[in-house]
């Protein structure tokens, strides 16, 4: 089946190249799946509300039919880095999820607007199998030290108790949302903690960010599923409700993925696996890997970056939410020029075709940052993989 031809020149964000010479040769994307069915638990069953869960289409955790069409709305911009009027060459195009089913049917869906007719492959690893790229402290992927971990990230937050009080009002908020009115809050009552995990493979993180980032997270998701604004935050909640209390979920990451050991962690296996496709002679012109908020929150964190989107708390990715690098081929070499590829809430939720590319400058290089020297800049903040 033949696809509207764009041109590699055709760039989709500004700045643009150095000069006309410059041309798009390779793109690398991360993204997040896209709008799923809440997980079991993720907002705590004893969380007290005024009002009845909306029930959905799917089962738990599985990517909804409008999540798919969003994640086809994003595939049909990027189209723009094709070079073919018809189907892709094979092997030009790389597509790569994670094994859970929203990644790889998120994958599927990608494949299938990005080239209609074509009948791109989407790999993943059998069920079962752990993905380091994705799932590195699970995988033992890298060195990881719990003990290390949870000091670096008391560190970075200031403690637990103070990444609490620091969201106080977020909290309150989504207590008038849930509606239960009882002066003790509507979440899981208990004392913010912060621990290794007993296999030492992760931390254990308990108390009020934990109870209530998940139930916001459900809230949003209720929203850009395009349920009946009745049926969302029963009722009680809008767009600037959602962004607002969308910064407890965004606070989970300064926990699991944000503070420098966390990153080095979470994001070593891919952000050396998306070095290695930007810098090799010969690898897919273009790779997609599908995976999680957790993956997209690391890499940023590793890239010194925040990630802003309309509608959504800053570092709270959106689903579909995507870190794009590009390698240009420039008169001075080659350079790489790195964006957050996203549709704003409302896009997600009404159906529309908006998609938001926003240019990232990379602390020390700058937009466009040298091929060599992007590599030297982002390994320097990545753990080595010692297995996978």
């Amino acid at each position: 089946m033949r696809l509207p031809l764009f041109l590699a020149a055709a760039l989709t964000f500004a700045p643009q190249p150095a000069a006309a010479r410059d041309t798009l040769d390779r793109v690398v994307l991360l993204m997040r799946h896209g709008v799923r069915a809440p997980i079991t638990g993720e907002a705590p069953a004893d969380t007290k509300v005024a009002g009845t869960w909306p029930k959905w289409s799917v089962a738990p955790e599985v990517l909804t039919r409008h999540g798919a069409q969003a994640i086809a709305q994003l595939a049909r911009h990027d189209r723009r880095w094709l070079t073919t009027n018809s189907c892709p060459t094979p092997g030009s195009v790389r597509i790569w999820t994670n094994t859970a089913e929203r990644t790889i049917a998120t994958g599927r869906a990608y494949a299938d607007a990005l080239a209609p007719g074509c009948d791109l492959p989407v790999g993943h690893n059998p069920d079962g199998k752990v993905d380091p790229l994705f799932e590195p402290l699970r995988a033992g992927a890298t060195a990881f030290d719990a003990d290390k971990a949870v000091a670096a990230i008391t560190t970075y937050t200031g403690g637990v108790d103070v990444l609490t009080a620091r969201h106080a009002n977020a909290i309150r908020t989504l207590d008038r949302v849930l509606g239960c009115g009882l002066p003790a809050g509507c979440s899981t009552r208990g004392p913010a903690t912060l621990k290794p995990s007993r296999d030492g493979r992760g931390i254990d993180f308990t108390g009020p960010i934990r109870a209530t980032s998940g139930t916001a997270q459900v809230i949003l998701l209720q929203y850009a599923e395009a349920m009946p604004m009745a049926q969302v935050g029963f009722g009680r909640a809008d767009a600037t409700t959602i962004r607002r209390i969308g910064t407890l979920h965004a606070a989970l990451f300064d926990v699991f993925t944000r503070s420098p050991y966390m990153a080095a962690h979470q994001a070593g296996p891919l952000g050396a696996h998306m070095l290695g496709t930007l810098s090799a002679a010969q690898a897919p012109r273009i790779e997609i890997l599908v995976g999680h908020d957790t993956n997209v929150t690391a890499l940023g964190a590793a890239l010194g970056v925040d990630l802003d989107a309309p509608g959504f708390a800053r570092n709270d990715v959106a689903p579909g939410g995507a870190l794009v690098f590009k390698r240009w081929r420039g008169g001075k070499g080659p350079y790489v020029t790195v964006s957050y590829r996203v549709q704003p809430l409302d896009a997600i939720r009404s159906g529309a075709a908006t998609v938001v590319e926003t240019p990232l400058a990379i602390p020390g290089c700058g937009v466009r940052c040298p091929l060599d020297r992007f590599d030297k800049l982002l390994r320097a903040k990545l753990a080595p993989v010692v297995t996978g």
